[in-house]
């Protein structure tokens, strides 16, 4: 199955384009005399049970995995991060074996590297996408185009210091009295990328309106999917981001709006509250309904 297919399918049976991000902070989970690997594998393990027993399903998962290898001590032989993100990822493969999980490493290198890279990703960790940076061109981000796996290449992002590179106004190189947005020019390059290559997408964050809208109408009829970060503790709307999506054109069942410690730790700071689970499960509610197709 493509990765198109994957996310029309997902889409479809979960009802939402939600992306649920499993990004932990060791600080704010409920206290516990587990090893730091039991501990997280715990806790997520205890938050996807009662989201099956719920009913509940996000239409995709995406850890960080910088949250996770910064956990790991490698000159010690320590490595509970990394074995923590493979529990979690047996867990989901176990409660929602349907739902595509996006790695979230941000890479790009020269060729070889990337391609070492892209073996981490899909071989080592057997994601089903995963997130790409475009800054050193085609030799750099084609190596991740593995068949029936999907990338999002940083395309417009939700960070407050995005626009001091991607909103940098470039000469168009057909017209060159043109002058246009970087984030649309790199727009170009990965409509251009993904009709070699089926399943490459954009990340585009939801603090930015008109830079979503922009790039929606532009991608609206070329399959591109869209992993859409910056929805809740960033300040984006999952509200106005599907109207956005709605007013230009775009297959929503083809978008994926990202909330990450708004739904994995909701109360932000401090010990989690006895009722946390129940928090989780709430803000996850509202996002699902929120984001529902």
């Amino acid at each position: 199955m493509s990765y198109i297919d994957t996310l029309r399918k997902s889409a479809a049976e979960c009802g939402n384009i939600v992306c649920m991000g499993l990004d932990p902070v060791v600080s704010v989970l409920p206290a516990s005399d587990k090893s730091l690997r039991e501990r997280l594998s715990s806790y997520f393990g205890t938050i996807f049970s009662k989201m099956k027993e719920e009913g509940i399903s996000p239409a995709a998962f995406k850890p960080n995995l910088g949250y996770y290898s910064v956990l790991d001590k490698p000159r010690e032989g320590l490595f509970e991060g990394s074995l923590a993100l493979s529990d979690i990822l047996a867990l989901l493969d176990e409660y929602f074996p349907s739902v595509p999980v996006i790695l979230d490493s941000k890479r790009g290198d020269i060729a070889r590297s990337s391609g070492n890279y892209a073996m981490e990703a899909f071989d080592s960790w057997n994601a089903d996408a995963v997130t790409v940076s475009p800054y050193m061109g085609t030799d750099s981000v084609m190596p991740f185009a593995y068949e029936d796996k999907g990338m999002y290449i940083l395309n417009r992002t939700s960070n407050p210091g995005a626009a001091d590179l991607q909103n940098i106004l470039v000469v168009d190189a057909v017209d060159e009295k043109e002058l246009y947005p970087l984030y649309l020019a790199v727009a170009q390059k990965i409509a251009r990328w993904n009709e070699a290559h089926s399943g490459i997408g954009a990340v585009v964050g939801a603090t930015s309106m008109k830079e979503l809208h922009d790039i929606a109408s532009y991608y609206s009829d070329r399959d591109v999917p869209l992993l859409i970060p910056g929805v809740g503790s960033q300040g984006g709307s999952a509200t106005e981001v599907m109207a956005v999506l709605g007013d230009a054109g775009y297959p929503r069942e083809l978008a994926r709006i990202n909330s990450s410690s708004g739904l994995t730790h909701p109360w932000k700071k401090g010990s989690a509250p006895d009722n946390w689970l129940s928090l989780v499960i709430d803000a996850l509610k509202s996002l699902v309904k929120e984001a529902a197709l």
